[in-house]
């Protein structure tokens, strides 16, 4: 899996690599799925504070086209790790459709021969 980065923050290289490897451990078991993640942040305030962190990830899938999800916190690991977390649960929820369908599919058509 491809993980691309993208941010105009000053502290973007410490970003790079905690979102590198938060985004390889959520998506260990999905990562077949996805052969490319492209994550961006953005400070939408700017310096002004507040909660306005905001990541956004997209997920582009061989079969379900492209994901994509943003979050908003107070600092730059709780904006991405919901960020995440909501992507993750959508993807299992779009693979578990998926073989349930097939699953289905496979039973009906076991069931008329």
């Amino acid at each position: 899996m491809q993980v691309l980065f993208k941010s105009r923050h000053p502290q973007a290289t410490d970003l790079r690599d905690l979102t590198e490897r938060r985004v390889r451990f959520v998506l260990r078991r999905l990562g077949w799925l996805v052969p490319l993640a492209e994550v961006q942040m953005s400070d939408v305030n700017g310096p002004r504070g507040g909660i306005d962190k905001r990541c956004q990830v997209e997920l582009r899938t061989d079969g379900a086209g492209s994901v994509v999800v943003a979050s908003v916190a107070s600092d730059w690991r709780t904006a991405l790790d919901n960020a995440l977390a909501r992507a993750a649960r959508f993807l299992l929820r779009l693979w578990r459709r998926g073989s349930d369908s097939r699953r289905m599919r496979h039973r009906f058509i076991s069931y008329e021969r």
